[in-house]
């Protein structure tokens, strides 16, 4: 009655083959809405999700990343890309041209010039251009190597390069006079940065270092971690140095990617796993509630992490502002309210950190894969350039009026009737939450899919308007009024096809074989032999204890399997060869051993059936069974017989001719003792003792000795013994 009743609340109409008990997928946790997508939406670390910062596409192009990003004098930006090698100029009203396209495939690199000329940084076969406003461009280095990946311009106007391959660091001249300036044993030089003193700052690849570098090529190392690169380094006012590592294996772009002309294709989607600092505050000034939570990891460079963010202080010490084990970090800033930025892929998530308490969230999602740079402007608002496509994007410090999240997509397992979907959350002034479905049966949602339903309304529940499929997804539409609102947790109730159970397999043990039950005291009782343990079995094997031997017990184990790991029971039964009808041994039975006393049956040669059943966890009309028969094994509980002849004389010996017979089992083992003799094997005539009739002659070693003793040993360990003389 109670199974009726909560399937008519949840309003499901229960077909044939439909699992009675209904399963719940709640989203409420930080992890767990990060494993969705955000559109100007934040989460906090209690799972809320609120309104984040409007957010727009300032610039689009056709190029499929986007490496550099720079200011100009006169505040338009300066944008380099990838595989096209273009040089693009971006007007303050988001208006762009190309100024520069390179012959090379890569502008990893721009950096401002005098007289609102730009410096413009191309790899392979690397080369730094000037261009001017009007476009007019001119080579001011060519160096042999590969790979420039970082320019520096120091305040006399000499131009720094960072080379790879070989990981050199170039000086020129304002009369574009080069020299080497410092060479190093790492693969690369990614980035360049200079100290408020003067001093030239490096990120390597190969190993991970932060070298100071002095005018006279003097270098020193600030900062090795295990992480494979350096991307990004930022001088912070108060002197400390903000740098951006990844690890190699999370890395998506690789200087490999620009010399195969594929580094579009560079972006290898790793799994999503949660962020490995917590997540709890929200941003752009949303009136949500914040709530302090766990500092961030602790340790540098931790085994299993795609990346981290470190902070080097003014006097050489550092710590990790933050780390993940599921996003790749590409650049990291401080805004304006002291509150670090973290640019990541491959789901173009931008985290933000707030240090006191360490606290972080997820401010947003970008329309790309990879958040490759941030340019803050002075009016507080934020331009991040992206790949994968390349865009550069516009956030400011309002809050959006409207924002969606998808969730992942759940897997039934099945097909499944879907129940209701509710939600917690809180509306004030006004705002509104609305929510929608749909189903499939692909694992990636596509075309095949339903459209997505009416919105849902009704937090206290609706009926899910989505067809019955195995693949469920459901998105949230936050709409603003007088403050956001904020969505605290989602649940969606549905009734997976009931899959019928199986016994996939039966092992019969050798007869007399018996196992003492795992975990018990006092004297251990033989595991399936009239016990009435309450074992709570989904098909698992059974536990076993020690093993030892008991005549006349025959012990089955067997192992089951259900798809929606329902409670299983089950009933084993017998039949003899040659027969048709099934003889019940035990029914309701819950673990998967069972010891058969078989001497309550003849000998003879018989099979065992497990019968399994799901009933435990479906109503009746709903339950299914499925069975399995065992192997062909022997039931021989009777002793050989013996029997004796005359003993004869043969050319001066006495030989003693004897029967061995078994009406089930073959003759195993037949042993003779005479007088004081041992125990000695004896062999019938063929030489073989395998049958049921074995024949022996056996000459006697005194003819005049004692009695005579024959012990006779069946393959079931039947034995007898006989005497005479």
């Amino acid at each position: 009655m109670r199974r009726a009743t909560l399937s008519m609340a949840l309003g499901l109409s229960i077909a044939a083959l439909t699992g009675a008990s209904p399963t719940f997928w709640r989203v409420s946790t930080q992890a767990e809405f990060l494993r969705g997508d955000v559109e100007s939406l934040s989460v906090d670390g209690d799972g809320h999700l609120v309104l984040g910062p409007v957010t727009d596409e300032f610039f689009d192009t056709t190029a499929p990343m986007l490496w550099s990003l720079a200011s100009a004098s006169d505040g338009a930006l300066w944008v380099g890309s990838g595989n096209d090698g273009r040089l693009y100029r971006v007007e303050s009203d988001g208006v762009g041209r190309v100024v520069f396209d390179a012959d090379e495939l890569d502008i990893h690199a721009v950096a401002a010039g005098d007289g609102g000329a730009m410096f413009a940084a191309t790899s392979p076969d690397g080369r730094v251009y000037r261009v001017t406003l009007d476009g007019e461009t001119s080579t001011v280095f060519d160096p042999d190597d590969t790979y420039i990946w970082a320019l520096a311009l120091a305040s006399d106007g000499t131009l720094y390069a960072a080379t790879g391959d070989a990981a050199r660091i170039y000086r020129v001249t304002s009369q574009d006079e080069s020299e080497l300036f410092f060479e190093s044993d790492a693969t690369h030089v990614l980035s360049l940065a200079f100290e408020p003193g003067g001093a030239l700052l490096a990120g390597t690849e190969s190993p991970g270092q932060v070298l100071r570098i002095e005018q006279d090529g003097r270098a020193f190392v600030l900062l090795d971690v295990p992480d494979a690169e350096i991307r990004s380094l930022r001088v912070q006012p108060d002197g400390s140095v903000l740098v951006v590592a990844v690890n190699e294996q999370g890395a998506p772009v690789t200087s490999s990617a620009s010399s195969t002309n594929a580094s579009s294709a560079a972006t290898a989607a790793g799994p999503t796993v949660t962020v490995t600092t917590s997540v709890t505050a929200v941003v752009a000034d949303a009136a949500a509630t914040s709530t302090p939570g766990a500092s961030t990891d602790g340790g540098a460079g931790r085994q299993g992490t795609k990346g981290a963010v470190y902070r080097i202080a003014s006097d050489g010490l550092w710590d990790t502002l933050w780390s993940s084990d599921a996003d790749v970090p590409y650049d990291a800033v401080f805004t304006t309210a002291g509150r670090l930025l973290v640019g990541t892929g491959p789901d173009g998530k931008i985290y933000q950190v707030s240090e006191d308490p360490p606290r972080t969230v997820l401010l947003g999602q970008a329309p790309a894969q990879q958040v490759m740079r941030f340019l803050p402007q002075s009016d507080g608002s934020l331009r991040y350039a992206t790949a994968n496509p390349g865009k550069v994007v516009r956030v400011t410090r309002a809050l959006a009026q409207q924002g969606t999240y998808e969730s992942e997509v759940r897997d039934a397992e099945t097909v499944a009737t879907w129940g209701t979907i509710s939600w917690l959350g809180v509306t004030p002034g006004g705002s509104r939450i609305e929510l929608s479905s749909r189903s499939g049966n692909t694992g990636i949602p596509n075309e095949t899919w339903s459209e997505w339903s009416a919105p849902y309304t009704d937090a206290v529940g609706t009926q899910i308007a989505s067809p019955k499929a195995r693949y469920l997804q459901w998105r949230a539409s936050l709409f603003a009024g007088d403050a956001s609102p904020i969505l605290t947790s989602v649940t969606t109730a549905y009734l997976p096809r009931n899959l019928r159970p199986e016994v996939t397999r039966i092992t019969v043990h050798p007869p007399g074989t018996v196992f003492q039950q795992a975990f018990s005291s006092g004297d251990p009782p033989v595991a399936g032999l009239d016990n009435d343990a309450e074992a709570d079995s989904k098909g698992q094997a059974a536990t076993l204890g020690r093993q030892g031997y008991r005549k006349g017990i025959q012990t089955f184990v067997w192992e089951a399997a259900d798809g929606n790991g329902d409670q299983l029971e089950y009933v084993v039964s017998y039949r003899r060869e040659g027969e048709t009808v099934w003889h019940p041994l035990r029914s309701y039975l819950r673990d998967t051993v069972f010891a058969w006393d078989s001497s309550s049956v003849p000998d003879g040669t018989y099979r065992l059936k497990v019968t399994v059943s799901d009933a435990r966890s479906n109503a009746p009309d709903t339950a299914l069974v499925g069975e399995r028969e065992s192997p062909v094994f022997d039931i021989d509980n009777s002793a050989p017989r013996i029997e004796l002849a005359t003993v004869q004389e043969e050319g001066g010996r006495a030989v003693l001719p004897f029967t061995v017979r078994d009406d089930q089992s073959a003759i195993q083992l037949v042993e003779l003792s005479q007088g004081d003799d041992r125990w000695r094997v004896v062999y019938p005539t063929d030489g073989i003792p395998d049958e049921l009739v074995e024949r022996f002659e056996v000459v006697l070693t005194d003819p005049r000795g004692g009695t005579i003793i024959i012990r006779a040993t069946d393959a079931l360990r039947n034995t007898v013994t006989v005497s005479g003389r």
